[in-house]
């Protein structure tokens, strides 16, 4: 699978931030997963993408020519794809992506992620995405969409494909469900 990550470029105030981004790509290397994400070798990005290049995945970095222009990419990826800006940024990852996830981060993450739930509430978008809720860091998320809820402003269904995971494992599961959408989806256009 091809897997966005959306994630801090500092690493946060606790050690858990870098260790699960750390688990998070030595799975996706593992697993024979591909990372799309920011293309940085800072924070919680830099540390996600070495491990997941440590483990054997093809990471790709999607970085815009200003911060190449800052020399803050990661040396080594299997591909640097350099946009013009961040809006192309945020389109190409999305081009190339079928999981998205939303690890702890500030607003850029925040506006990313919310980008791509608008775009599968409106039905541009297939695949799964979601909130890599380590620590509880998006319990605030989980709250506000359920408040849209209530207030009738997000149907229950595009709410229910927002997901919230708490470990890997959970992530693991839900990849898991998509592949064999797309293994029987497959089959049946033979």
């Amino acid at each position: 699978m091809n897997i966005a990550v959306y994630l801090g470029a500092n690493e946060g105030n606790l050690p858990i931030y870098k260790e699960r981004a750390a688990e998070l790509g030595r799975w996706i290397g593992e697993n024979g997963h591909r990372l799309i994400y920011g293309g940085s070798k800072c924070g919680l990005m830099g540390v996600l993408a070495q491990q997941a290049l440590k483990h054997g995945a093809e990471v790709i970095g999607v970085e815009p020519v200003f911060f190449v222009e800052e020399e803050i990419q990661l040396e080594g990826l299997t591909q640097l794809i350099v946009t013009d800006n961040m809006r192309e940024r945020k389109a190409r990852m999305i081009e190339l992506a079928e999981v998205f996830i939303a690890f702890p981060g500030g607003t850029g993450t925040a506006e990313e992620i919310a980008e791509v739930i608008s775009a599968g509430s409106l039905g541009h978008l297939q695949g799964i995405y979601g909130y890599y809720n380590v620590n509880g860091y998006y319990e605030f998320a989980r709250n506000g969409y359920d408040q849209m809820v209530s207030q009738g402003f997000l149907s229950p269904e595009s709410r229910e494909k927002i997901r919230f995971w708490n470990t890997v494992y959970e992530i693991a599961e839900a990849i898991k469900v998509l592949s064999n959408k797309q293994h029987m989806n497959q089959f049946c256009n033979l």
